[in-house]
């Protein structure tokens, strides 16, 4: 596997389940890491018995733009460029229809898992295309290529997004060097199955996708040359149909 030693990595949504694998394994891969997400606490248990000279841990919400701009400046006075994001941030509704799901819900679920993906992007992307080089890897999901009434509206709907504002940075910014992928997971073990409206059973959880597989695939594509893009990695459970 490729080294990562005196990159820049931020990685957000990375106190928990895949972010937290992610972010950890580019720390134990050489790189410098900002583990970005909204609760402090969660954050520093997802950094224990890391390399404290290589690992920040920031606090913020990825759906507010003036803090995510702080952070932005934040990360370059102390680091500099940040040559690999990881847009892993997200949330869902309970309900979840159409018909359903609150409107609140549905703000905030387009707020986190879209709009953050964006702020995010907007405030590495100049140090990126001043130094000519860099990856914006968004965990979107499998609800981002073809919606499912399990995933839900909102959620299908920001992911559907997050594949766009995907595929439209990579053709911006050819020139520049910058390489955008969409990872579109089936279904992971995260925490965020505690929001279906279903309980999801043991066996289940077993047979999906674990964090670590995700931060595996993450990597990969961040160890790619820059002659090469992966603009779409879909990954999904043995178990599960796709279509």
């Amino acid at each position: 596997m490729h080294t990562f030693a005196d990159k820049v990595v931020v990685v957000t949504g990375a106190g928990t389940g895949i972010g937290e694998a992610v972010a950890r394994g580019f720390v134990e891969a050489g790189a410098r890491v900002v583990f970005v997400g909204r609760r402090a606490e969660k954050l520093a248990n997802a950094a224990t018995g890391l390399d404290p000279q290589r690992v920040l841990l920031r606090s913020c919400d990825v759906a507010d733009r003036v803090a995510v701009d702080a952070l932005g400046a934040e990360v370059a006075a102390e680091w500099g460029t940040v040559d690999i994001l990881v847009n892993n941030a997200g949330t869902n509704t309970n309900p979840r229809a159409v018909g359903e799901v609150d409107p609140g819900d549905w703000d905030r679920t387009i707020a986190i898992n879209l709009t953050g993906v964006y702020n995010m992007i907007r405030t590495v992307l100049p140090g990126m295309r001043e130094q000519k080089d860099g990856v914006v890897i968004t965990v979107s999901s499998i609800a981002g290529l073809r919606a499912s009434k399990l995933a839900g509206a909102a959620y299908s709907a920001s992911k559907h997004g997050a594949v766009a504002l995907t595929h439209s940075l990579n053709e911006e910014e050819i020139a520049n060097g910058i390489r955008a992928c969409a990872i579109c997971p089936g279904e992971v073990e995260t925490p965020i199955l505690e929001k279906r409206p279903e309980p999801v059973g043991v066996e289940r959880r077993a047979a999906m996708l674990q964090p670590e597989e995700l931060a595996r695939a993450a990597l990969f594509v961040a160890s790619l040359p820059a002659r090469a893009c992966v603009p779409v990695l879909v990954i999904k459970p043995t178990t599960q149909i796709f279509q």
